[in-house]
């Protein structure tokens, strides 16, 4: 626990941390915006290009267990600043790429440092909140990334139109530069976690809690997914709106998702399990209604603000592995954006199918409260698991 600040350096230091998950949440979403136009631009088509946003996605699975457990003796502020320069020079890097195979290697260096950075973030956050507090410091943080949705991608869209998609991902190096140097400015001087090792956060891979609630995230988020991605083709070919109405509605689910991360983090601290349980059942509530919300423009805006509320469960299962990690905090940490990198990957791929055989873009909706429905039935596993073990071992950590 780091030692107590006052309330303005307490700020501060989130608006440090949160900075990095803006920058991190722009050129993630952005990147997807910017296709159209840095595909012709490096004399490839459409569905090549998107092997440059899987990429990403695959530098954020590798990058978060290898650098957490590769930097476990660096002190939390010494490795955020490092994971942001890193990721400054991977964007920096992508804005001048002269071709699609170094496209494809500089955007998996920018995705490296994305994992790592937000488990970091989240505990340092943790360390300087009051006890009751921990999961709203962490929702600050988090808010960085669901803002971006609401600003930082359309401005970096808009860059991409205006002056060219370069420009998109530079306000992105420039947005981390930004970040290492408010880290470094007002991130507590901590030394390395004390007794810290690579071995021991290895350790994290021997805890089954620590896997249920991986798997919670990778399964009941990947419903979320399931819609946004498609959510633009299925308002212009089932709500019948011209594409210029998409960016709103993709605004407002950048609105919903950081108004469910702040009640995520107030609800949290008060009762852990429970909320995560009630975002999943809210999550598949609003995803079962998605087919008949997208017969009207008003009706899918207001589910896909709901659609965009559930996506706040990922502040409570940040949470909970805190409070199961024991010695492997970073690790842990970590990987729970690599566990929802994987829900990225899981909720399209089974929305695609769905549509593919033949149900109709509005499908979506059903396959992701499937997931996230799957996501209540996981976690009701790991409650029970743990219960069980606590039977045996009464002063188990895990947090019920």
């Amino acid at each position: 626990m780091a030692a107590p600040v006052s309330v303005t350096r307490f700020r501060l230091i989130l608006l440090s941390l949160a900075m990095g998950g803006f920058a991190i949440g722009t050129t993630e979403f952005a990147s997807m915006s910017l296709l159209p136009y840095f595909a012709p631009a490096l004399g490839i088509d459409e569905p090549t290009a998107g092997h440059v946003i899987s990429i990403y996605a695959l530098g954020v699975v590798v990058g978060a267990p290898i650098l957490a457990v590769l930097a476990a003796k660096l002190s939390r502020r010494v490795l955020l600043i490092g994971l942001m320069l890193m990721f400054a020079l991977g964007n920096g890097l992508s804005a001048i790429a002269p071709d699609y195979h170094s496209m494809l290697l500089f955007r998996f260096i920018s995705g490296l440092p994305h994992g790592a950075y937000f488990g970091v973030a989240a505990l340092t956050a943790a360390s300087v909140a009051p006890r009751h507090k921990r999961a709203q410091a962490v929702s600050y943080v988090m808010m960085g990334l669901t803002i971006a949705t609401v600003a930082g991608v359309p401005f970096a869209n808009w860059l991409g139109q205006v002056i060219g998609w370069r420009y998109g991902f530079g306000v992105v190096a420039v947005l981390a530069l930004a970040t290492a140097l408010l880290v470094m400015a007002f991130a507590p001087r901590d030394g390395a976690p004390e007794g810290a090792s690579p071995l021991k956060e290895l350790g994290a891979l021997t805890n089954r809690q620590i896997w249920l609630t991986l798997l919670t995230g990778a399964v009941g988020f990947g419903g979320l997914f399931a819609v946004y991605t498609y959510v633009a083709t299925t308002m212009m070919e089932v709500t019948g709106v011209s594409a210029a109405l998409v960016p709103a509605v993709l605004a407002v689910f950048g609105v919903g998702m950081t108004a469910g991360n702040l009640f995520a983090g107030w609800a949290a601290d008060k009762a852990l399990i429970p909320t995560a349980a009630g975002m999943f059942l809210l999550s598949a509530s609003a995803l079962a209604l998605y087919p008949l919300a997208a017969q009207n423009i008003w009706t899918i805006g207001l589910d896909i603000f709901f659609i965009g509320f559930g996506g706040g469960v990922g502040v409570v299962l940040q949470m909970r592995l805190m409070d199961v990690a024991g010695e492997a905090q970073t690790l842990a940490a970590a990987l729970h954006h690599s566990a929802f990198n994987v829900a990225n990957a899981i909720g399209p791929w089974l929305g695609g199918m769905a549509i593919a055989a033949g149900y109709g873009w509005t499908s979506t909706g059903w396959v992701g409260c499937a997931l996230a429905l799957g996501g209540v039935a996981l976690l009701a596993v790991t409650v029970w698991d743990a219960k069980r073990t606590a039977d045996k071992a009464p002063k188990h950590q895990g947090f019920l």
